[in-house]
Order: structure tokens, then C-alpha cells, then sequence
């Protein structure tokens, strides 16, 4: 379809083309003969002219990249390379692109496929972490905007539709090798990466066979004021803590003059907030990751082929973490002294943010987190081409899997001392106060008293099943000419994740043994500092104000932390299995014909899906003594509904380089399965159960796009169009039942009381909210304006949105839905000849809401900018050397709750540089 092909992945482009396709384009003449062959498939500004064709000639609203944009741009995996296109934006993890927006929409609003099978992940829910994959095993990506009825399901952005290489991809034997080094600022390591991919056709058979592998290193830096926190903290304590609120009152009104009339009316308490915890933190990720694919094709005639593809990859991420934070409501910190306060900058919402304090006994923590997991992926699939007759068949079986382990550690010390903690302009400090029991919490270890060495795992284990059978005809009928096309056909899908988590702590030298809690401190350990720990400079040396730390090394805490025979088992509550199985059948038809003068295509479609779930899980229950067990096998309970998706899409010809193009659809997107699975919990201090919901139904959207665009000579475009979405259906968290004369137990065993608990589960949202938007796209060869321009260009994209405000805050606040930016853009200008070429690319993400702070204060991601460059160069006809740079200007991420002067996070990940050389044989 549409294939905006817009500058694309380095990493992830400097090596797929490599087995992708060539790598560079070559031109020879040959005396001898009267004619000229040119290679182009490697070639920058040729793969655009490709991407355009693709584009005029396809159905809908859609966006491309191919092998030779992924190989010949810097990205560090395939998510970069997808951030390039026209609304697309991606989401960050210490400086890496790892999850996919398409216009701003929550990544798992995208439907992703790879050779036409549902994607499986390793995450918890539908949404896809393309990190994992290897992107130099990728032939080429689409990213849908509109449907057809033929197109599976499950996007209301939009869909992701992936493609492997295949050996008839090519003429004939094609060999491709490289090797790279990257180099990152901050962690100051050096990693390689090499990719392999080798190609033949043997008369009707071919095979295909591509690895790649690499190894990433990188540190990041972050500073943070984590979010509000309503003084309601203080101001709602009872009983013996009520000298806490008494002392809470006194001073906000001695310091501040604001007076709480009443301190259990939420909505009065939760508008005087304070930084709730600030925290210097230092990562250190190391990530090795590698994919294979191998594709045999059996193709007797350009009328039948049979092709199987394989795809296995791993990836292996490794995170250490460790902070140094204070934790200002923790629970025995009062206030004592309020410095600063700002009563303006949120004065439209009524909040007064207590932006510099003194507490009489602060929690500050010294925290040694490690986190590893490590993904294994597997994809096999069989496809048919057919032609019989007048018909064309295709049919297809395959299975998608990925089964992912994760295991979570933090090592705990905590000390109480009376400290300040105030905001800055790059997130936030804790300073020595006034109070006598103040002291350096970064140079105190013998004050930091042991907690826990906590330790979590996690195993998913997500499996998908696919089968489909499709028939189209084209037509040519007397009584109807403009009638072109018919095609129908059945999907069946069976897709099944399974989820099991447990956690346990070491508190004392042996198990059950908690000796160490109160009495170990931080000193009684081997501390290394920071630097050491993350490898590399000073932590947050462009913040003058910020201090190196020392605290203890992850490998040390297992190996001396951890006592013989330590293991995590996993816990019944925290298991769920959701199984979901679904029939479509869809019919369309496509038209020819004109308006005037003008030839016009339309087709329409209508697809009719049936979905059963069956999801299980154990449930929490009270025994009569007061002891909370669960139910002896998983419960299960059963889903099901149907649907009809009806679709549009119309192209008009208004003259031979301008196309009108339009599209309206109904789509939907299936609920988390963490939503749907059949478990309960119980939360005896809530007086809470919480179920999960398999009758949840789908969040629907109807959405239509209309647009022009207008095909310049030497493979340009100037396109515009507007589209909108209404969405529905929207999961929420909602009270839904009550259970009566519940008997709640003492931890001693005696009866507390009867109580009536609430059950809360996820449900549909009554309502809907609109998102709209227009998308520019530009991509001019300067070559048209002057010949000695040649070679020159830019291609570049622009998305703006306007959605309504959900009101989602607790507190009346307006706010926009998560995740939706209201600008982004991508500026590439390039350079290419037939021995170098050059690309510098800006890519932008405005601002947007990440989360809304305890329902109630909206945290934004700050807008974020990176400018990448690539630079090319062919020794010869077969050898080509790279260098490129990721984010060469050194940004930052930033984030604030509702104002920028109020930081949430600060963090740095530096530049990356990488040197590469790839050969094509």
C-alpha cells in the first residue's frame, strides 16, 4: 500500500540491507552490448522511487520502508527504523526505541505481523517490544492506516505488517557480510555487530538463509522529583498518628497561610501536593540479541509457488540499576518546615505544590535493582500462491511464538533522618536541612539500616496459531465492466498466553531467618561507586550540582546476599491463562471506472469476526480461621462475541499526477489479556476484591481519511490528508458488585469485623473520544529544480492532532488520552552518488501524557528531538564502509507532572557512534 518510505534505522538499516537486498547501486555499461544494467536495490533515492510506486498503486492510507532504507540508515533496532515514517512514533527505554505508536495511539492500539501471522511477545499484554528482533533479518515494512476487509483485525491505529527476505527476492546467488562497531559516550564500551545473508536459486527450488547478531552496551544517567503526592498523606491520620496531621496542618498554615477546612475531603487535600521522592539514578543495560531466518521457495511457474519461512531469534537484555533516593512520604516524615510553595503556576487547577520542604524524618533509600530477561522467539509459516483458471488462491498455516523469562531483584537499606527536598530545573535534590538529625545521605553509609534483598520472577509464555485460504478473480464483465475484482476468504486464529510470577525476600542469613533487618547496614557490605559500577565518567556530569555515590554491586548482593538453597516460587494469585479463538470470513470487491474523465478505483468489503475466550485463573479466598488460601485448581470462565467491519476505500485520478484518495472503516482492538484473565485478588486493607473480566468486549473506532497527492517527475511527492477516529469502548477500572457480610481476621487471628467489600474489574467505558489529525508528506529530489543538483533531496513528514480531552483526572483536570503527541515530524536531507552517499535526519515527538498520577495529576514526557547522520562510502563495486552517529547532539528525556517547572525525570543516554563495512558478492 502507500509506501512512504522516510530515512530509516541505522543499526537496524546499516545491516538489513545487508541480507535484504544489495547494498549500494552500481551502474556499468558494457562496450561490447547496446544496453546498460543498473542495480539498484541497494540505492537511497532509488528505494524511494520504489516506495512511491508502491504508493500510487496500492490500496489506502499506508507507509513503507524496504531492506535497503533499513540497511542504509542510522537506527539502533527496528522500532527507530519505523519512527522515520509518517505518524509513527516510537517509545523509549533508556534512550532505545522499543515500543510503536501509530498517531500517538498506545502501542498496543497496533496490530503487528510478521509474514502475515499475529506477531507473539513477551510482554503481558497485546502490545509487540520490537527490540527483540534482529532488524537486519527484515526485507521490508507497512504500516496501514486503513483497512480492507482481507486485513486481520486487532488495530485501531493502525497495523504493522513485517516481511522476511526470500531467495526469488533476488537473480540468482547473492552473498552479503558485514561487521560493525559502536561505540557509546557514557558507557564508554565498544560493541560489534555482524550480519550474514546468503541467497541461490537452484531452476524451481530457492533457498534463503540470513543471521545476524550484535551486542549493545549503554548507560544512562537520570535525576528525578518522581510525582505529586496529595498532603492528604499527612493530613488524613488517625488514631496515635493524629499528631502527624495536627503537626501537617499547623505548618502548611504557618508557612503558606492556607487553611484545610476539612482534612477528609479529598478533593480539598489532594490540590496541596509535594514532591513525594527524589531519586539520582545510574543504569547500566547490556543486551546481545540474534536472528535467524531460513526461506525455501519451490516456484515450478510464475502460476504456483510454495514457500516456507523460519524465523528463530533471542534476545537477552541485562539492566543493573542503583539509586539514591529520599522518599519524603514515607511513613514516619512530617512536615516541619515549607520553604518555597508555588500557588500560580497551577493556579487554572486550584494546586498549590510545596516545591521546597524540610520533613522531620525522611525515608531515604539506597536501592541496588537488577533486572535480566531473556526472550525466546520462534516463527514458522507455509504459504501457497495458486493460480487455477481464472482464480487466484492463497492459502496459509503457521505458528508464532515467543516465551519470555524475567527475574526483578532490588536490595534494600533504608535510613530516617530530617533532610530537604526541593525541585530543580533538571528534576530535583535532597539537601542537609536545618534539623539537628540531619546528615549527607550520600555519604552515610553506616546510617543505612538492611530492608530486604527482594528477588521476582516472571515467565510468559505466549504461543499463536494461524490458518487462512483466500480466493480472488479477476473480472471482466459485459453487464457490469466496472466490476474489476472479487476476493473472499476464512481466517482462523488460536492464540493462548499464559503468565506466572513470584516473588521472596532474603531477610537474614538463612530462610525465615530476618536477623539482618535493622541491624546490617550498608557499611557491613563491599561498596564500589558508581563509576565503577556503571562503567564510565562522573554520574550526570552536565549537572554541576550532582555528587558520585557509592553503594553495593549487584553481583555481590547474589553472591553474598542470597543463602544456600534460595529460590523464587511462583504464586498461585499471580497466574492466569487466557485462551482466544476466532472465525472470520470476509467478501470484497473491487471497482473500476471513471468520473468524467477521471478513472477511479473503489473497494469495499464487509468482514464478520467471531471471538471466544476462555480465560482461567486461581481466586483468592478467606478460610473460617482468617487465613487467606486459594482455590485448589485454576477457575475458569468463558467470552464470546461477534462483530461486522465494514470498509471503504476510493481513489480518484484528477489528472496524470494528482490522486484524491479516500478511506472510512470500522476496526477494533481486543482487550489486554491481563484484563481479561479470571483471577481474584483480595485487599483486606481496601476492603477491595479485584477480578479479572473475560466479558470485556473490544475498544471500537470509527475512523475515515481523505487526502491528496500529487507525484512529481524524478520519483517525488507532495501528499496532505485528514483523518479522524471516534473511539469507544475504552477499559476502564470500575466498581462493579459488592459482597456482602465479608469477615475480616486480625493478623493474631481474631475477628476484626464483618464488612461489605467492593469488587472492582475492568469494564468498557461508557463514551467515546474523538482523535483527528492532517499528515503533510514531502520527498522532493532537488535534481528537478537543477542538474547539477543531482543526487540531492529531502524527505520529510509532518503529523499534527486534535483530540478531545477524556477528564480522566480524579480531579476534574482536562487531559488529553495517554499517549497522544500533538506534533511530530521527521526532516531528512540526503546526498548520493555512485560512490557516497550522506543522510542527516531530525526526527520530533511533542509532548504527551505518560500517566495520570493516582488518577488524579497528569505526568507528561517532556518533547523530545534527535538528530542521527549517515555517511557511505564504496571502496569498489562490492565493498562498501559506513559511519554513522545516533543522536549526535547529546538530548535528553524529560518529564514533569502537569507544568515543566515540576520535573519527573531527567535523563541522559549520550551519543552513539558506529563504523561498519559490508561486502556483496
Amino acid at each position: 500500500m502507500t509506501k512512504r518510505i522516510f530515512t530509516l534505522s541505522p543499526l537496524a538499516l546499516a545491516l538489513s540491507s545487508l541480507f535484504v537486498a544489495p547494498s549500494y547501486a552500481q551502474e556499468t555499461e558494457k562496450e561490447d552490448q547496446a544496453m546498460e544494467q543498473i542495480v539498484v536495490t541497494g540505492s537511497y533515492i532509488k528505494s524511494l522511487e520504489q516506495a512511491i510506486d508502491l504508493k500510487r498503486s496500492n490500496i489506502g492510507f499506508s507507509d513503507s520502508i524496504v531492506a535497503s532504507d533499513i540497511a542504509d540508515f542510522p537506527e539502533q533496532n527496528l522500532a527507530e527504523a519505523l519512527q522515520r515514517m509518517p505518524g509513527v512514533t516510537i517509545e523509549r527505554n533508556k534512550g532505545l526505541g522499543q515500543k510503536v505508536n501509530v498517531r500517538s495511539l498506545p502501542s498496543e492500539f497496533t496490530f503487528v505481523s510478521i509474514n502475515n501471522l499475529a506477531t507473539a511477545s513477551g510482554s503481558g499484554g497485546r502490545d509487540v517490544e520490537f527490540d527483540m528482533f534482529a532488524s537486519e533479518i527484515i526485507q521490508s515494512v507497512t504500516v496501514k492506516k486503513s483497512s480492507t476487509a482481507a486485513d486481520e483485525e486487532g488495530g485501531i491505529a493502525g497495523s504493522v505488517a513485517i516481511t522476511t527476505a526470500r531467495p526469488f527476492d533476488y537473480d540468482g546467488r547473492k552473498l552479503v557480510a558485514s561487521v560493525e562497531g559502536a561505540y557509546n559516550e557514557i558507557s564508554e564500551k565498544s560493541d560489534p555487530k555482524l550480519t550474514f545473508l546468503a541467497s541461490d536459486t537452484f531452476g524451481d527450488w530457492g533457498a534463503l538463509a540470513s543471521f545476524a547478531f550484535s551486542q549493545r552496551t549503554n548507560r544512562t544517567d537520570s535525576n528525578s522529583g518522581i510525582d505529586f503526592r496529595p498532603l492528604s498523606r499527612f493530613l488524613e491520620k488517625k488514631g496515635s498518628s493524629q499528631w502527624q496531621s495536627d503537626q501537617a496542618a499547623d505548618v502548611l498554615e504557618r508557612d503558606t497561610g492556607i487553611t484545610i477546612n476539612d482534612r477528609f475531603d479529598s478533593d480539598e487535600t489532594s490540590r496541596v501536593v509535594f514532591l513525594n521522592k527524589v531519586g539520582d539514578r545510574s543504569y547500566l543495560t547490556e543486551q546481545e540479541k540474534w536472528g535467524a531466518t531460513l526461506s525455501l521457495q519451490y516456484k515450478p511457474s510464475s502460476e504456483f509457488s510454495l514457500t516456507f519461512d523460519g524465523l528463530l531469534g533471542n534476545f537477552d537484555d541485562h539492566e543493573d540499576e542503583y539509586d539514591a533516593s529520599a522518599y519524603a512520604a514515607s511513613s514516619v516524615s512530617s512536615l516541619e518546615r515549607i520553604n518555597q510553595y508555588d500557588s500560580s503556576t497551577l493556579g487554572d487547577y486550584g494546586i498549590t505544590v510545596l516545591t521546597d520542604v524540610d520533613y522531620a524524618a525522611t525515608q531515604h533509600e539506597f536501592l541496588s535493582k537488577e533486572h535480566s530477561s531473556d526472550t525466546d522467539y520462534q516463527q514458522f509459516s507455509i504459504a501457497m500462491d495458486w493460480v487455477v483458471g481464472d482464480w487466484d488462491i492463497y492459502g496459509l498455516v503457521g505458528y508464532s511464538g515467543a516465551d519470555k523469562t524475567t527475574e526483578s531483584t532490588n536490595l534494600k537499606h533504608t535510613a530516617y533522618r530530617a533532610t530537604r527536598s526541593r525541585y530543580t530545573s533538571t528534576g530535583a535534590e535532597t539537601i542537609p536541612s536545618d534539623n539537628p538529625d540531619t546528615f549527607d545521605m550520600y555519604n552515610s553509609p553506616e546510617a543505612y539500616l538492611f530492608d530486604y534483598n527482594e528477588v521476582n520472577l516472571e515467565a510468559i509464555s505466549d504461543d499463536k496459531y494461524a490458518a487462512q485460504l483466500d480466493f480472488s478473480r479477476q473480472l471482466n464483465l459485459e453487464f457490469f465492466p466496472a466490476l474489476s475484482k472479487v476476493q473472499f476468504g476464512a481466517r482462523y486464529t488460536d492464540k493462548s498466553k499464559q503468565r506466572d510470577y513470584g516473588t521472596n525476600r532474603v531477610t537474614g542469613p538463612s530462610a525465615g531467618d530476618s536477623s539482618w533487618v535493622g541491624t546490617r547496614t550498608l557499611a557491613d557490605s563491599q561498596l564500589s561507586s558508581i563509576s565503577d559500577l556503571v562503567n564510565g565518567g562522573e554520574y550526570l556530569s552536565e549537572v554541576s550540582s550532582k555528587q558520585d555515590w557509592s553503594q553495593i554491586s549487584n553481583s555481590y548482593a547474589r553472591d553474598q546476599l542470597r543463602y544456600t538453597g534460595f529460590a523464587v516460587d511462583f504464586e498461585p494469585d499471580q497466574y492466569y491463562q487466557v485462551e482466544e479463538k476466532t472465525m472470520a470470513i470476509y467478501a470484497m470487491a473491487d471497482f473500476a471506472f471513471d468520473i468524467g474523465d477521471m478513472p477511479a478505483t473503489l473497494n469495499t468489503g464487509v468482514r464478520y469476526i467471531e471471538t471466544d475466550v476462555n480465560s482461567s485463573g486461581y481466586h483468592q479466598v478467606q478460610n473460617d480461621d482468617g487465613s487467606t488460601d486459594y482455590t485448589s485448581a485454576p477457575v475458569s470462565k468463558s467470552g464470546n462475541y461477534s462483530d461486522v467491519l465494514p470498509s471503504v476505500n476510493f481513489t480518484l485520478e484528477l489528472n496524470d499526477d494528482l490522486v484524491l484518495r479516500a478511506a472510512a472503516s470500522e476496526t477494533l482492538m481486543r482487550p489486554a489479556l491481563t484484563d481479561i484473565a479470571y483471577k481474584r485478588t483480595v485487599s483486606l486493607n481496601e476492603f477491595k476484591y479485584r477480578d479479572g473480566n473475560p466479558d470485556l468486549k473490544p475498544t471500537y473506532a470509527d475512523q475515515w481519511e481523505v487526502g491528496l497527492e500529487w507525484y512529481l517527475e524524478e520519483g517525488g511527492l507532495l501528499a496532505v490528508s485528514y483523518f479522524e477516529k471516534e473511539i469507544e469502548g475504552v477499559v476502564r477500572e470500575s466498581l462493579t458488585g459488592v459482597v456482602e457480610g465479608v469477615t475480616k481476621y486480625n493478623d493474631n487471628g481474631t475477628v476484626d469485623g464483618v464488612y461489605d467489600f467492593d469488587v472492582y474489574q475492568k469494564v468498557n467505558a461508557e463514551g467515546s473520544y474523538d482523535v483527528s489529525g492532517i499528515e503533510f508528506i514531502a520527498q522532493i529530489p532537488f535534481v528537478r529544480f537543477s542538474s547539477m543538483l543531482e543526487g540531492f533531496g529531502v524527505n520529510a513528514n509532518y503529523t499534527t492532532l486534535d483530540n478531545s480531552l477524556t477528564g480522566a483526572s480524579d480531579l476534574g483536570i482536562p487531559t488529553p488520552p495517554e499517549g497522544l503527541a500533538d506534533e511530530t515530524y521527521n526532516l531528512t536531507f540526503y546526498y548520493e552518488n555512485e560512490s557516497f552517499d550522506a543522510r542527516i535526519s531530525y526526527n520530533y515527538k511533542d509532548k504527551y501524557v505518560e500517566y495520570i498520577e493516582r488518577d488524579m495529576y497528569p505526568v507528561y514526557r517532556d518533547a523530545y528531538g534527535q538528530t542521527d547522520v549517515s555517511l557511505g562510502y564504496n571502496i569498489n563495486d562490492s565493498v562498501k564502509v559506513t559511519l554513522e552517529g545516533i543522536n549526535i547532539t547529546g538530548e535528553e528525556t524529560k518529564g514533569y507532572t502537569l507544568d515543566p517547572a515540576f520535573p519527573t525525570m531527567y535523563e541522559f543516554s549520550g551519543r552513539r557512534v558506529s563504523l561498519g563495512l559490508r561486502a556483496i558478492f
